[in-house]
């Protein structure tokens, strides 16, 4: 890409995306085509590299992106103005198997985490304080810095995190499970050391109704307090949680093999660049973790596989996963027309002065993150992971809730692809990887590392290998994410259903 003025990402493709600014009368070169730009056409912007009739498919990533609402000649800018999206339309699926995908390899390389007692490897040796109900919440904060005043990090403890959330009274039915299995998921994390229940005492959501959900619990790591049977919660929460702490201080990060690390894949504030620096080499690096070393990631975003899911279904690794992908997207597809919305209003005010026009725009960008590796497998919302490769999870595009169902499902660590910069941050450690240098040097404290350097001819080997390296140093502890340098983290658990 360095040097040039636009890129075609696939030959097919009738739109080019503009490496810089481009103005009205400016000519333009793509390889043997030769226009003249008609406006002006903002960095990151689409520019046709032929006429297209009004009623004609756009073609980006050699696939439909929408239709031409008008008649745009070569050189026009095309985006919203012009761009017909068809994402909320129901389709039929035909199981055809790509020819070629990655499957899960294996490697004797390791990384240094800590073992736990399921088997499991963590990256993060951290307490968690968690609860059913938003009721605890100012609890848990209030305990959580007490217990870091009185209980400091050390080599081996990565400190306390109070996971405060808004569910747990009022609900009922499956929004009620979902928040139970989220709770639940979260607890068996690898990353998580100790657990800290923190129950009001009225609530539905007691821990008793939660632990039906968790298969892997290690009950020396857990401890409970019931505030309303408490005559000083305080002292009791920090003589409970300086137990803990005597229990992970005395852990050590050990080899691992690197088939044990979980990776969540996620993209937020995307640009047009999204998909073809950062989450183009994202889709390399899940390549080489799944292919050479057996490790597992998984993307989420759902709504944002919307017109590139056939792509991800061509890719299932049987038949029954298949059918699993079509249930994944006809499942989103009805949880959306059951309130009524749309998934064009999907792509954020953001999402579209970058570049992004449609939802099958953002979706083809976004599906980049997992490369050619076949699909595994499909992770409901809330439930945990079994299999290492490439999964899918069940959860929506809001960054929040959707790499909160990430971490539910395992994940240990996040890489999470931007182009118009967030300081959004996960229960993991999250490394910030920025599409454009503009980005990168402009919100430093923000980022982790720099993709948009491909586009001025940094290769995707080069990048792809700098990237490994770091994802291991942060994996061992050796690299703090920038959401660790903050001292940031957060969940969010999806609502679905009434509250009373």
């Amino acid at each position: 890409m360095g040097g040039n003025m636009v890129y075609q990402i696939h030959p097919q493709d009738n739109v080019a995306v503009a490496l810089k600014e481009i103005r009205t009368g400016v000519q333009v070169r793509c390889g043997q085509i030769e226009l003249t730009a008609q406006d002006d056409i903002p960095k990151g912007h689409k520019i046709a590299l032929r006429r297209i009739p009004k009623g004609a498919p756009v073609i980006k990533y050699g696939n439909v992106i929408g239709t031409a609402g008008e008649d745009i000649p070569a050189g026009g800018w095309i985006h919203t103005h012009d761009l017909v999206s068809q994402g909320d339309l129901r389709r039929s699926y035909v199981y055809e198997p790509a020819e070629e995908k990655i499957v899960p390899g294996r490697s004797s390389e390791t990384f240094l985490g800590y073992r736990r007692k399921n088997g499991q490897a963590g990256t993060r040796n951290y307490i968690i304080l968690i609860s059913g109900s938003f009721c605890t919440n100012t609890h848990m904060t209030a305990f959580a810095r007490m217990a870091a005043e009185r209980f400091p990090k050390t080599p081996s403890f990565d400190g306390f995190l109070p996971l405060t959330h808004d569910c747990g009274c009022g609900q009922m039915g499956q929004d009620l499970i979902n928040t139970r299995r989220v709770v639940a998921s979260l607890i068996q994390n690898a990353n998580f050391g100790g657990a800290f229940f923190v129950e009001l005492g009225c609530e539905n959501n007691l821990f008793e109704t939660v632990r039906p959900y968790i298969q892997d619990f290690d009950e020396t790591r857990f401890r409970k307090i019931h505030l309303q049977s408490e005559t000083d919660e305080y002292g009791r929460a920090m003589e409970q949680l300086g137990e803990l702490y005597e229990l992970v201080c005395g852990d050590r990060r050990t080899p691992c093999p690197l088939s044990e690390l979980h990776i969540a894949a996620n993209c937020g504030g995307s640009d047009g660049f999204s998909g073809i620096t950062g989450n183009r080499l994202m889709g390399r690096l899940t390549e080489r973790l799944v292919g050479e070393h057996g490790a597992t990631v998984d993307i989420t975003e759902v709504p944002e596989m919307f017109g590139a899911e056939h792509i991800l279904m061509s890719r299932a690794k049987d038949r029954e996963t298949f059918e699993k992908v079509v249930e994944l997207i006809g499942s989103f597809k009805g949880y959306i027309e059951k309130y009524g919305a749309s998934a064009s209003g999907n792509p954020s005010h953001g999402n579209k002065l970058g570049g992004i026009s449609s939802i099958e725009d953002k979706s083809l960008g976004c599906i980049q993150k997992g490369g050619d590796c076949a699909v595994m497998d499909v992770i409901p919302y809330g439930h945990r992971a079994k299999e290492h490769g490439l999964n899918l999870v069940w959860g929506p595009g809001s960054d929040l809730v959707g790499v909160t169902a990430q971490i539910a499902s395992g994940a240990t660590m996040v890489l999470f692809i931007t182009g118009r910069g967030t300081p959004v941050a996960f229960a993991a450690p999250t490394v910030k990887i920025a599409t454009n240098s503009a980005l990168y040097q402009r919100k430093r404290e923000w980022m982790d590392f720099d993709a948009g350097t491909l586009i001025k001819g940094d290769t995707l080997e080069e990048k792809e290998q700098e990237l490994f390296e770091l994802v291991i140093a942060a994996a061992e502890g050796r690299y703090a994410a920038s959401n660790e340098r903050c001292g940031f983290y957060q969940i969010g658990i999806l609502r679905d259903g009434v509250t009373l």
